[in-house]
């Protein structure tokens, strides 16, 4: 697998539709996918905004959000946030990702995570959250994979359902 992290760029517009469009009515991971899209440019403005920390709606936090792509087309998108806030800390985490449905399966949730938790140690984040929901099995092995031990279980959400918190401590990938 040859894929590159990438900041958002005008370049990867069809890709990114695409991409949306592959997803359907699915529920959409991370967060800045439910953005408004149609206006690519500003999307890209709104990304941006969010890592430069301008315009953040209440509750939330910056976050910058990559791309992961391979042979031009976009196969995964991740979210960092920079920090956490209490609601964040609870349920949310440092990191949110998803992989495009065509490339699911291949390893690049994976290296996603792997890069993303890369670019957390670059802003100096050393305890890197991430939670996903009890029967994300394949999130899951994923966060394990790159390092992440089981803090704890929390219930959250309506309906109640079980959400894992796990860290990834300072020295791991």
């Amino acid at each position: 697998m040859t894929a590159t992290l990438v900041l958002p760029g005008r370049g990867y517009e069809r890709s990114y539709r695409g991409y949306i469009l592959e997803l359907g009515d699915e529920e959409r991971y991370p967060f800045p996918l439910d953005f408004e899209y149609r206006d690519f440019a500003a999307l890209l403005r709104r990304l941006d905004e969010f890592a430069n920390g301008i315009d953040i709606p209440e509750g939330f936090v910056p976050s910058s959000t990559y791309w992961l792509v391979e042979g031009g087309e976009i196969v995964g998108v991740s979210n960092l946030r920079h920090r956490l806030n209490e609601r964040i800390r609870q349920c949310g985490g440092h990191i949110g990702l998803g992989i495009r449905p065509s490339r699911r399966g291949r390893g690049f949730g994976n290296a996603l995570m792997a890069l993303t938790i890369r670019e957390a140690r670059k802003r100096g984040i050393e305890d890197v959250h991430i939670h996903c929901h009890k029967g994300n099995e394949a999130s899951a092995r994923m966060i394990v994979r790159n390092g992440g031990v089981l803090d704890s279980e929390i219930e959250d959400g309506e309906p109640a359902g079980i959400v894992q918190r796990y860290v990834v401590a300072p020295g791991m990938p």
